[in-house]
């Protein structure tokens, strides 16, 4: 469930990282919060159980483009992979926005991993949620174990709706970011056809590379603009050539902002007659400045 902060101009996207115990969920989120830069993540919760813990923290990555001019803020999330650790679990999965499932590619972990993915399916039907209607991505994690099954031996089992997956080591922080880019894309993808018309404003840097530079300041110009001079007869002739608001007595003739075409300023002016009333005529002169 998708969350709206109108005042800084961002929406948080909830990731849920899903699997059986030990298959890397923690290490795949400790990975991404020690590169990420400082300013751009929050503080990390940890909830620890006697084999386990759950971990959160929230941060804005600069990759992933916005929507409607809104940034994306993604909020991690684990789960403890145990089974009797289910009930933390659904309230975990709760409000998801996307899930990675990450597999422990160890032949002897492949009924576990087939356990958890139902486990998932089974606890978002619960919450009324179709898990193929969700956008979710596969990890297999731990590729570097000498026992590891063949990717497509994995993908036969466990991945049952033909997403994307991604192969990681997460203790070296191989494919760790691979797998948080293609989730997070999956996400935008689906808020900006929900929310913003199937429009993503793509950015020109990928996550957790430098920001773009700051636009140089505009230059400031103190240079006088010309406006024309009008001699008071001048002034007269223009006044002539406008209405007469009934809102003003008849001794006041509102100005329309009025200048000449090659003028880059417009200037609304009323005013009075009886000050022309004299002999000798009047002759007035406007400078503008700009700081």
């Amino acid at each position: 469930m998708v969350l709206f902060n109108a005042a800084t101009k961002e929406l948080t996207a909830k990731i849920v990282y899903y699997g059986p115990g030990l298959c890397g969920k923690t290490t795949n989120l400790q990975h991404v919060y020690d590169t990420l830069p400082g300013e751009g993540r929050g503080k990390m919760l940890s909830l620890a159980t006697q084999t386990d813990r759950t971990l959160f923290f929230d941060f804005l990555p600069i990759d992933l483009g916005t929507i409607r001019g809104m940034k994306t803020r993604v909020q991690l999330y684990t789960v403890p992979g145990q089974v009797f650790y289910d009930a933390t679990r659904k309230l975990v999965l709760r409000g998801a926005d996307a899930v990675v499932f990450v597999a422990d590619s160890q032949a002897p972990a492949l009924e576990s991993n087939k356990e958890s993915f139902q486990n998932l399916i089974t606890n978002l039907k619960e919450q009324g949620t179709d898990l193929s209607k969700i956008p979710h991505v596969i990890q297999w994690n731990k590729r570097d174990t000498p026992n590891a099954l063949p990717v497509g031996t994995l993908n036969k089992e466990i991945n049952l709706f033909h997403v994307p997956t991604f192969e990681a080591c997460a203790m070296r922080g191989e494919g760790v970011k691979e797998t948080l880019t293609g989730v997070a894309r999956l996400v935008l993808k689906s808020l900006a056809e929900k929310y913003g018309g199937g429009v993503v404003e793509e950015p020109a840097v990928m996550l957790g590379g430098a920001p773009p530079p700051p636009p140089p300041p505009a230059m400031e110009s103190t240079k006088p603009l010309e406006v024309e001079e009008l001699s008071a007869g001048e002034l007269l002739e223009e006044i002539d050539e406008f209405p007469v608001d009934s809102a003003f007595s008849s001794h006041h003739a509102p100005v329309t902002a009025h200048m000449p075409q090659s003028s880059v300023v417009e200037i609304p002016v009323v005013l009075d007659r009886s000050i022309f009333n004299g002999a000798n005529p009047v002759e007035i002169k406007l400078k503008l400045y700009i700081k």
